[in-house]
């Protein structure tokens, strides 16, 4: 007679050793013992008597255990031994826990951690801290869905309004699950179900002065800015170098060579991840000089103020053009390089491959290929120089025009 669940509850162990056994049909029966109750299905495989665990009562219902009972069945209908297949399903089971998403973000991190500059890492790490993994961090990342991608991470951003970012984030994602297909972790890059799930902001350019008389006036705003003398030295040198800002505020002593009147940027701090050779002119030199009698002896070509150990913080530059009156929608500490790929183009003629070379990005010779570290070094020496001395005639042109 089949049990019930009055009488799974009520019943009590009555000594023996082994157990008391109560029988529900189909070879499954609860075993009663001082330790407890426990569900129980006896079956043959091959002839020989085997016991499958199906559960402990009271975590383990009577219907519960029924359908366990259920599958095991089907399985042995199938020619499978339930026994064997549920320790492959826990073994399964612990193997995607060891593989979730958090797991498999630090391995690729690892892996491509010399892909990127420190700066990039730092940003993917702190996406991946507060914005992904407490949210599907802990998800194995065979079972993560393109729902859980979408709800669960990238509509949380979206409603903070943080869209470029959701957008990154996506990409980061998708980047993991690639890593993971590659490691035999995942099926597929779920995120490729999400194009257009999210809003995407309007791409804005950085803002940047291109026009020569008020590059002028920021020049000489620049020169009379009363600003800490390392803050200072870095916004001389922004516009005559028109390297990113992350290069710029993150350069060292060691890349810089006096004698040779060249800063060499190595390739994992630039974007394109390819050694950039700088090109220092007389103005330059001379503002490098100055700052090595306040800095040279650190790391850092323009350290922290207010910690020397670290490289100036990513807003300190912007943070100073906007004290001088040239908010985000004039002047950016990255506009510099629009500016000066303008105005070498328009306003001074400059042939558009040095300019491009000299940007640090890819310039591709007649058959296509990237030219090296070096192309036209001797001409972009040049260049830099009639540029240096372009914007001295503008500061001089702003200053004499002011008075």
């Amino acid at each position: 007679m089949p049990l019930t669940d009055t009488f799974a509850k009520q019943v009590k162990h009555k000594g023996s050793v082994i157990g008391e056994r109560y029988a529900d049909g189909g070879g499954m029966y609860l075993r009663v013992k001082a330790a407890g109750k426990y569900w129980r299905l006896d079956y043959r495989i091959d002839g020989k008597p085997q016991t499958l665990a199906l559960g402990v009562y009271p975590e383990v219902s009577l219907a519960k255990a029924r359908q366990r009972r259920e599958k095991a069945r089907e399985q042995l209908a199938d020619g499978l031994n339930p026994s064997k297949a549920n320790r492959e399903e826990k073994q399964a089971r612990a193997d995607a826990a060891k593989n979730d998403f958090a797991s498999m973000a630090s391995a690729w991190m690892t892996k491509t951690d010399d892909q990127r500059v420190a700066v990039t890492s730092d940003k993917l790490n702190a996406w991946l801290a507060n914005d992904v993994n407490p949210y599907i961090g802990k998800m194995p990342i065979s079972t993560i869905t393109p729902r859980d991608v979408l709800e669960r991470v990238l509509q949380r951003m979206e409603k903070r309004g943080a869209l470029d970012s959701a957008a990154r984030v996506k990409t980061l994602i998708g980047q993991v699950f690639r890593y993971a297909v590659a490691a035999g972790q995942a099926e597929r890059d779920v995120t490729a179900d999400l194009k257009g799930a999210i809003a995407v902001r309007k791409k804005v350019h950085h803002a940047a002065i291109t026009e020569p008389k008020a590059l002028g006036g920021l020049l000489r705003a620049i020169e009379g800015w009363p600003a800490h003398p390392t803050v200072s030295a870095a916004l001389k040198l922004a516009p005559l170098v028109f390297v990113r800002p992350g290069e710029l505020r993150t350069a060292e002593w060691a890349e810089v060579d006096f004698d040779g009147a060249l800063w060499t940027i190595p390739g994992s701090k630039t974007k394109m991840k390819r050694d950039l050779l700088v090109p220092l002119t007389a103005q330059s030199v001379q503002i490098l000089r100055e700052q090595h009698a306040l800095t040279g002896h650190g790391r850092y070509v323009f350290p922290s103020i207010r910690a020397g150990g670290l490289p100036m913080s990513d807003g300190t530059i912007n943070a100073a053009l906007r004290a001088m009156g040239y908010d985000s929608s004039t002047h950016v500490a990255h506009g510099f390089r629009a500016t000066a790929r303008t105005l070498l183009d328009e306003g001074m003629g400059e042939r558009p491959e040095l300019i491009e070379a000299q940007l640090g990005h890819a310039v591709h010779g007649p058959l296509g290929r990237a030219y090296n570290r070096a192309t036209h070094l001797p001409a972009r020496v040049e260049m830099m120089q009639r540029w240096a001395d372009y914007l001295d005639d503008l500061r001089g042109a702003s200053m004499q025009g002011a008075g």
